[in-house]
């Protein structure tokens, strides 16, 4: 398990960041995710990628925090080009994801940063792969356009 800590905790880290959580919430969700993983291992079937279930796992965990936290946590604007040191284009991309509802900014996420198929994104958010599909390519478009009509003011 040391060995999937190691491989996937920065990913789980920086799915919780593109949910809304904050550093500190971060943290703390994506160890939980990990003792949940710990626990119930003997459940995953390597149907799906182990980062696909554990991202899964991690959603579920966020939520059931911010249920019990009760208070809305506010998504971090600049966390992926702080955590990244992506080209500026790349963060003007996600600036702009900032733009879309929360679901589809996970589609976007998952997509982009994850690398995550359709399929895969359908299995983490419990959609279907062709509404992931098709939000995504939708949600894409509307970035391109808001992207294009940042850069002409």
């Amino acid at each position: 398990m040391d060995e999937i800590y190691q491989k996937y905790a920065r990913f789980v880290y920086r799915y919780l960041l593109s949910l809304g959580a904050d550093e500190e919430v971060a943290e703390e969700v994506m160890q939980e995710t990990f003792f949940q993983a710990v626990r119930s291992i003997h459940t995953y079937k390597g149907e799906s990628k182990l980062s696909t279930w554990l991202c899964a796992i991690a959603r579920n965990q966020y939520a059931k925090y911010r249920k019990k936290n009760s208070g809305h946590i506010s998504f971090d604007e600049t966390f992926m080009a702080c955590a990244i040191n992506d080209p500026p284009a790349q963060v003007e991309v996600f600036k702009s994801m900032q733009i879309l509802p929360g679901n589809t900014r996970e589609i976007m996420y998952l997509r982009i940063y994850g690398n995550l198929s359709f399929r895969q994104i359908g299995e983490v958010l419990g959609i279907s792969e062709n509404t992931a599909r098709v939000t995504y390519y939708r949600a894409r478009e509307k970035l391109r356009k808001e992207i294009e009509e940042n850069g002409r003011e």
